[in-house]
């Protein structure tokens, strides 16, 4: 078979070269491409040294912020930042560990770096809404129902917690059914609904089982809350029923649809 004329060899020449006057693409010459590579390696290098091998970028101090009963150097100390090491390699995760579990009144925490030499601390400390009242010192209970930190005096405007159940009957079956701590936390659910006017007058929340819960005010009133369950229907219907019978001293809304007060 005869090949390509030289017509047709021509005209594939003028195909691959482009139009005329077209310029082909210079290819990267080997010593342009090893220089990149070198200075690659280079920047690269530099990085690693600068951020472990050099003295600018080392953790030298620790900031606090946010403690309101703890003081920053607790903090700081059960923090345990390694201090003199690369910023880069302290371990935030770590940190924040540590003062979870060296300090239970920390509710929430957060390390950060501070770019060049810092690491800052941003602390969250839990809120006291129950007492638990233990010879002569309190126990603080949060929101959660964390019982976190033990203190000689009262804080000022909160409760105290007191678990009256019986070992006997239905509300030793309420014990063994739900356990102290659910019972501790019910209670604290019923004290975060009790409206905001009663709760500064709140003296007491007492739980005799899941059932039956009650709260002791200033002036000797009582309030029958029952379990914590439609806790936004009883805060309601407490406050219509104070207004109603400003003079009485026992108010129950166990049953929020039929509300009682008496004692006036």
């Amino acid at each position: 078979m005869a090949g390509p004329t030289t017509a047709e060899r021509g005209e594939r020449r003028r195909e691959s070269s482009g139009p005329p006057g077209a310029r082909l693409p210079r290819r990267p010459r080997l010593r342009t491409i090893v220089i990149l590579a070198v200075a690659l390696v280079l920047l690269a290098s530099g990085t690693v040294w600068l951020l472990y091998g050099s003295d600018w970028l080392r953790a030298e101090r620790v900031s606090v912020s946010g403690t309101r009963v703890l003081t920053a150097d607790q903090v700081r100390e059960a923090a345990d930042v390694p201090l003199g090491d690369p910023l880069v390699s302290v371990g935030t995760e770590e940190i924040e560990a540590r003062l979870a579990r060296g300090l239970p009144r920390i509710d929430t925490v957060r390390a950060e770096r501070d770019w060049p030499d810092g690491i800052d601390l941003k602390v969250t400390e839990r809120t006291a809404v129950l007492l638990v009242q233990k010879g002569g010192k309190y126990l603080e209970v949060d929101k959660a129902g964390v019982r976190f930190a033990t203190v000689s005096r009262a804080p000022e405007g909160t409760p105290l917690l007191k678990l009256s159940v019986s070992r006997s009957g239905s509300a030793a079956a309420s014990l063994r059914r739900f356990g102290e701590d659910r019972l501790v936390r019910e209670a604290v659910r019923v004290a975060g609904r009790v409206p905001d006017a009663v709760a500064r007058a709140t003296r007491q929340v007492e739980v005799r089982s899941f059932d039956d819960i009650s709260l002791k005010l200033s002036g000797g009133r009582t309030v029958a809350w029952g379990s914590g369950e439609q806790g936004a229907d009883k805060a309601r219907a407490l406050t219509a029923l104070m207004k109603a019978a400003p003079d009485a001293h026992h108010f129950d809304v166990s049953v929020p649809t039929a509300p009682a007060s008496s004692g006036s």
